[in-house]
């Protein structure tokens, strides 16, 4: 099969691997689309301390079950997916075992694993998964939606940690993608107004076309405006300080991107302490990978805006090239064959 390889940090080849065998527990997947996300950028770049090399990688994915490995039933014993079903796929890999695990937070895992980040993943024609991480789509999800629910279902996640929104003040930064579907779920989960913070006026135009309340460039541009909460959606440093600095008191802030290991901030602890400020974070996948399925299957969340034209699998590396030019929104490949439409 085609896939993905990169043989160290720096090193991407499109290339003749082997097709994956199921082992037990498991099937394989015949990929329909994947997405890049940033988490990607830092595997490439050797950011990312967990990944091994060589790795296959790719994380956010949909497509079609060709294969069952042992231990997994056949349709007519009544599994969750069979041959021919349609499925996204949960990457995450929790160990089940250590401390954080036991206490139902499988995402803080002492051994944490996932596919695409530290096994093979789906930047490939197939790839191999636990079964039990495969949930149904139904088939008027494109494969391409499929792919955003891994996204979406950090978003779930990222909601549950940050407890209820109903009629606040909201303000996220970051229009990328994880912006973008959280400005959706905060507007759903009741906010009052969600204001969206992007450099990028194109970013902007798509969170006004989702129904943001305002929209700037800037936070200055928001006359001395005061939320009470705060989503950072992008990782930098001085986006977090600056949306802890939007916060009214009693105000809530979520660190929701994905900062460089080393990163720090400049927060003021008297004012933690004065205004009475719950800073929360959110990382990854728990628990949420279903509801997003749900919310994704009833139309909760627009996708038209977020999505673009796919790219074919052996244009990857100018895929990974476009997302860290911060073109479009989400950008995804498809194997050779696959349209990623509806039924595909």
């Amino acid at each position: 099969m085609q896939a993905v390889v990169l043989d160290k940090p720096g090193s991407i080849r499109v290339a003749e691997v082997d097709d994956p065998a199921p082992d037990h527990g498991e099937l394989v997947v015949e990929v329909g689309a994947c997405g890049i996300c940033g988490t990607d950028l830092h595997i490439a770049d050797g950011e990312f301390p967990p990944t091994p090399y060589p790795i296959i990688p790719g994380h956010e994915f949909s497509g079609t079950v060709v294969a069952l490995g042992p231990g997994v039933p056949g349709k007519g014993s009544g599994p969750r997916v069979a041959i021919g079903d349609r499925v996204a796929v949960d990457p995450s890999l929790f160990c089940g075992r250590c401390p954080p695990c036991r206490a139902g937070r499988g995402n803080l895992c002492q051994y944490w694993n996932a596919i695409g980040d530290t096994v093979n993943g789906a930047f490939a024609q197939y790839v191999a998964v636990p079964a039990a991480n495969a949930y149904r789509i139904p088939d008027h999800l494109s494969y391409q939606q499929g792919a955003l629910i891994e996204p979406l279902s950090c978003a779930v996640h990222g909601l549950r940690r940050l407890g209820p929104v109903v009629g606040e003040a909201v303000l996220v930064v970051g229009a990328g993608t994880m912006g973008l579907l959280l400005q959706q779920l905060l507007a759903r989960a009741g906010a009052a107004s969600v204001t969206v913070v992007d450099r990028k006026a194109s970013r902007l135009d798509t969170a006004s076309q989702l129904g943001a309340t305002a929209v700037a460039t800037d936070l200055s541009e928001l006359a001395g405006e005061r939320y009470g909460v705060a989503v950072d959606a992008t990782g930098s440093p001085t986006a977090i300080e600056a949306a802890f600095a939007a916060l009214a008191r009693g105000g809530r802030l979520m660190v929701f991107g994905v900062s460089p290991q080393e990163a720090s901030v400049r927060l003021s602890p008297f004012r933690i302490y004065n205004d009475e400020i719950t800073i929360v974070g959110s990382m990854a996948v728990l628990h949420s990978f279903g509801e997003a399925v749900s919310l994704m299957a009833s139309g909760a969340v627009s996708t038209d805006p977020i999505l673009g034209p796919p790219l074919p699998l052996d244009r990857w590396p100018e895929a990974l090239e476009r997302v860290r030019r911060g073109e479009g929104t989400k950008i995804q490949v498809v194997p050779a064959g696959s349209t990623g439409g509806p039924g595909h």
